[in-house]
């Protein structure tokens, strides 16, 4: 395969893995969809990073993350060990 090919396809999964964040975020539900707000707030988060405050921000939002992402791994896994105690 060529490799613009393999580096568009690339770019394409990272493009869908954010705006699947921005779905798993609740974001798209609580704006009603709104692009303009979505931007607007990405933009907002964008000023925010750049301030003093970025660095307490950066900290603060990837520890969320993180726990978010730790708790989801939690509960699939216990899901998949009760249907696996069931059968």
């Amino acid at each position: 395969m060529r490799s613009w090919r393999v580096e568009r396809r690339k770019r394409t999964r990272h493009l869908t893995e954010l705006g699947g964040l921005v779905v798993k975020a609740g974001i798209v539900d609580l704006t009603c969809d709104d692009r303009a707000m979505v931007y607007g707030a990405l933009l907002w988060i964008a000023e925010k990073l750049k301030s003093e405050d970025g660095a307490h921000a950066r900290g603060l939002w990837t520890k969320l993350g993180n726990m978010s992402f730790e708790a989801e791994h939690a509960n699939a896994h216990n899901r998949s060990q009760t249907q696996q105690d069931r059968a």
